[in-house]
């Protein structure tokens, strides 16, 4: 009977979650060497190649993406027998922003989960700005929010790209006020998209603001206004207007991870949260 070993099989996941020697080393203080072969025991044991690697590219062989959710698998098991050592639940609060969160919460909430059954998960949904208040106070463990300009911190999970969004039918009359619908007074994103209007000599009014990210994604789908979305959360039913308006183009910014934890339970659950944020979203 073929006997699996925990830090192998912790290497190989780490290794395909991150794509990178370097990046797994890092993550679990370690070295390329040490990691590599606990990496080749593991392969040797199992009698098949799982990791792909050339000077440019890591990447999971075909036998390798068979056995990946079956490895995390028997990692999660490993820790819910350790767990199962203690009664007490440890809590876990993420704060994600609304201009951030998408279709990949449900699979981040999953994967946290099956990493620590042990653990409460707290989740806020808030602009960038409270959030990163709300970290900098120690209110929350950790925060996925959109990059703050004033602030370089943060571990880098993806890019995002963002454009004006209304529904085909929505009329607007260059010269005339551009109508424009945003989440709040003091988020970011409203003021990236005003100063660009402003700089481009757009006028622009107000008509909907707050009440939540659903709440603006109702105003834009129901023919409101204007607003300005990442491509990846434009309302169903929406389309991209800036050429067709000639609106000003808007710059790209980034999700980043800001998180201050170090014990070693809460670092795994962090390296878990943004494996699978940058797994959903190279996969859509």
């Amino acid at each position: 009977m073929t006997m699996l070993d925990v830090d192998s099989v912790q290497a190989f996941v780490t290794i395909a979650e991150n794509k990178s020697f370097t990046r797994a080393a890092s993550e679990l203080g370690s070295t390329q060497g040490a990691i590599s072969v606990k990496l080749k025991r593991l392969e040797e044991r199992l009698g098949h190649r799982l990791i792909e690697r050339t000077p440019r590219l890591v990447r999971l062989s075909a036998q390798g993406a068979v056995f990946l959710d079956a490895a995390r698998e028997f990692l999660a098991a490993h820790d819910r027998a350790i767990e199962a050592l203690s009664s007490s639940r440890r809590r876990f609060r993420l704060g994600i922003a609304a201009h951030v969160a998408g279709p990949e919460v449900p699979t981040l909430l999953a994967r946290l989960n099956a990493h620590d059954p042990g653990l409460t998960i707290e989740v806020r949904l808030d602009n960038s700005c409270e959030l990163l208040a709300a970290f900098d106070r120690g209110d929350l463990d950790a925060a996925i929010v959109r990059r703050d300009e004033d602030r370089r911190d943060g571990e880098v999970l993806a890019p995002e790209h963002f454009g004006w969004f209304a529904t085909p039918q929505f009329e607007y009359r260059r010269g005339e006020p551009l109508r424009l619908a945003a989440l709040s007074p003091n988020c970011k994103v409203r003021d990236v998209c005003t100063r660009a209007l402003d700089a481009a000599g757009i006028p622009w009014a107000e008509v909907f603001l707050g009440g939540g990210s659903s709440a603006v994604t109702a105003a834009v789908s129901a023919g409101l206004a204007v607003s300005t979305f990442s491509y990846r959360l434009a309302p169903v039913g929406t389309v991209e207007v800036s050429e067709r308006f000639g609106l000003p183009a808007l710059p790209s910014s980034e999700v980043v991870l800001h998180s201050t934890l170090t014990d070693a339970k809460s670092r795994a659950a962090l390296r878990t949260l943004a494996a699978a944020f940058r797994e959903h979203r190279s996969s859509n």
